[in-house]
């Protein structure tokens, strides 16, 4: 009667099941008949909307080509309008050449006239010009003293504004840059409209070119005159020049002398000036590299003492929150008594008042001051592992209870999964089906972790063995 019961459920079941493969299998196919109606749709809408596309593709097409060969046509005309004003220009080129020559034929003529006029004259003004050389010669020598004065005055004035001059130029350079930046970017704009319009203007000046010609020809006639006047005046002043030039070799060789010891304090003046610039270079990089290493230890001696007060506040914390779940016994004794006698107690306290040699001692004994936290924290910690290994105790025997309580619970449940396994309250020969070390991970017995708390004293008293 038991195993006909059990039959029934079995049985619908199974039809339920293929009821729902049919269902799923139906829908599927309806799902693909489906897909199949609006692939098809969905294509020839695509297609409609492809032939209209080219459609309007190739009009823009025909569009563009015919754009195209007008542009062209607009450009060979162009080129051919060039390439006559071209012609014309180079024609005109060469006529103003030879006009050019036969002038200069003519000035070369006139120039030998004047040349002769101009030698009588040069040998009257040679008297003048060396009686005016004595007097120029003793106001020169009162104008090189007050240069030297001067000038030492000026070295010294032009190296301090130099110095100041120097850190200007930095500090401007980096402004100039970036302004510099914004101004060629907006140049750059601006050229390039000025570009556009002047390409407008060529090609709208190139009829009027005619007009401009006969202009610079008219313009051209009165430059020759206005030449003509200038080589004469030219021809004087070259005379002038030689004759100033023979005065100047005469004085450079008395002073020559004189400029070579100026130029050799000089140039030690400046070897001096490069090595007191150098050494003072090399101590401000110095004084700026110690100044960045100070700064930089500084924040980070900053940043770690932040981190120390950070942590110390964390501690103190901790300590309030520990001082509040003390006992009344810890309250009272919190330090345990040693386990040492009285003599290896005396030789520990020698032992900690000698000097280490070894730095990982002497480091030791900075630390001494530690002693009764580190006894505290030994405590706590015999009582954390007491407490870790009574909780292992009650894990495993909760384990083995939910491990009953699960074999119990299916031994009375009936479903296909239990029945086609042993049952456990089967008991032949006295025997049992029951297995007490198989672990449970049914949900009907699981259930959220109690955390028991136990006080350590507590522990200590009762649990561990004295």
């Amino acid at each position: 009667m038991y195993m006909y019961t059990n039959k029934n459920p079995s049985i619908l079941q199974d039809k339920l099941s293929k009821e729902e493969r049919a269902t799923k299998y139906n829908l599927n196919k309806l799902n693909h008949q489906w897909r199949n109606i609006m692939r098809e749709a969905k294509s020839k809408e695509l297609r409609k909307e492809i032939e209209i596309l080219s459609q309007t593709f190739e009009r823009i097409v025909d569009r563009k080509d015919a754009t195209i060969k007008s542009l062209a046509k607009d450009l060979q005309e162009a080129e051919e309008q060039y390439a006559m004003a071209l012609r014309s220009h180079l024609q005109a080129v060469d006529s103003l050449f030879d006009i050019q020559e036969e002038r200069l034929n003519k000035l070369q003529i006139y120039y030998e006239d004047e040349l002769a006029l101009i030698q009588e004259e040069f040998d009257t003004e040679r008297a003048l010009m060396i009686e005016q050389h004595g007097i120029e010669m003793n106001d020169i020598a009162d104008i090189l003293f007050a240069m030297d004065q001067n000038f030492q005055d000026r070295e010294n004035e032009a190296r301090a504004e130099f110095e100041s001059f120097c850190d200007e130029i930095k500090n401007k350079d980096t402004e100039e840059k970036h302004g510099l930046k914004v101004l060629l970017f907006e140049k750059q704009k601006e050229l390039m409209r000025q570009f556009e319009q002047a390409l407008d203007a060529y090609l709208n000046s190139t009829k009027s070119r005619k007009n401009e010609f006969e202009e610079y020809k008219r313009k051209d006639d009165h430059a020759a005159q206005e030449i003509d006047s200038q080589m004469r005046r030219i021809n004087k002043l070259s005379d002038n020049i030689s004759q100033l030039k023979k005065k100047m070799m005469a004085n450079a060789k008395e002073c020559e002398e004189r400029n070579k010891q100026l130029k050799e304090e000089r140039e030690k003046m400046l070897a001096h000036f490069q090595d007191l610039k150098a050494q003072m270079n090399k101590l401000r990089e110095r004084e700026r590299d110690k100044l960045t290493k100070m700064t930089l230890e500084s924040n980070s001696a900053m940043k770690e003492l932040k981190r120390q007060n950070e942590k110390v506040t964390v501690i103190l914390k901790l300590a309030e929150m520990c001082r509040k779940l003390e006992t009344e016994e810890e309250k009272v004794l919190p330090f345990y008594a040693s386990s040492l006698t009285q003599e290896e107690q005396d030789d520990v306290q020698t032992a900690m008042l000698e000097k280490g040699y070894e730095p990982l001692a002497q480091i030791m004994h900075e630390y001494s001051s530690m002693e009764n936290f580190w006894k505290r924290f030994n405590k706590v910690f015999l009582d954390k592992l007491a407490l870790d290994k009574e909780k292992m105790g009650l894990v495993q025997e909760n384990q083995q209870l939910r491990t009953l309580l699960k074999q119990y619970l299916d031994g009375i449940s009936v479903n296909d999964e239990i029945i086609s396994q042993v049952n456990p309250l089967f008991i032949v020969n006295n025997k049992t089906n029951v297995k007490l070390n198989v672990p449970v991970t049914d949900p009907r017995v699981q259930r959220p972790v109690a955390q028991t708390v136990v006080e350590a004293a507590h522990v200590v008293r009762h649990v561990l063995p004295s």
